[in-house]
């Protein structure tokens, strides 16, 4: 009930936005791979907007974190596949998405990716009602398992939403959020 009302709510932006890949066949799970393209859909190519904190990024991967992994070269030269290499590990195994139903997997990781890997465990307690200390454990997954996957969801992306619009740079990339959020929604509906 609640993602049909949030679809609704953002209808618009969304029916306007190209989603990347095709929902995975009903009853198989988001693999790694799935989750990079959609993420890609999301975070595009080079950027070094002056509101941005990240500073200068190339598919989402800042120039931190690039250089973290060893990349010395231009942002603007970072190639698809190094960025993918870097999610992977970066992001995708230090949330530990492979212990998660698949569209939990996903959802967590692009907002590791958005957020950092904290935050995006916090958004997750905060949704299965633990304490939200950022380190994912036993009490938390077993939390997350007595929940609906929708219902996990939901409350992770209503959890986003509040974050997102607490932050000071919510003027500037606020509409960009929310689209990113209701993306995530129909996601959430093809995934669950």
């Amino acid at each position: 009930m609640i993602i049909e009302l949030l679809k609704r709510i953002f209808a618009a932006p969304v029916a306007a936005q190209t989603l990347p890949v095709s929902p995975p066949a009903p009853g198989t799970t988001v693999t790694f791979t799935t989750a990079f393209e959609r993420l890609i859909g999301h975070e595009g190519g080079y950027s070094n907007h002056s509101d941005d904190p990240g500073g200068e990024t190339m598919w989402g991967i800042t120039k931190r974190v690039a250089q973290e992994n060893g990349y010395t070269g231009s942002m603007r030269e970072l190639t698809r596949e190094q960025a993918k290499a870097i999610y992977k590990t970066q992001y995708w195994d230090r949330a530990r998405c492979d212990e998660y139903d698949g569209a939990i997997a996903f959802q967590v990781f692009d907002a590791a990716v958005n957020h950092g890997i904290g935050n995006a465990i916090r958004f997750l307690q905060r949704a299965a009602g633990v304490a939200d200390d950022g380190a994912m454990g036993p009490v938390t997954m077993e939390a997350i398992k007595s929940m609906s996957v929708t219902d996990v969801l939901a409350r992770f992306n209503a959890a986003r939403l509040t974050f997102y619009t607490n932050l000071s740079t919510w003027p500037s990339f606020g509409k960009g959020w929310a689209r990113r959020i209701a993306g995530n929604l129909n996601y959430v509906a093809d995934d669950s």
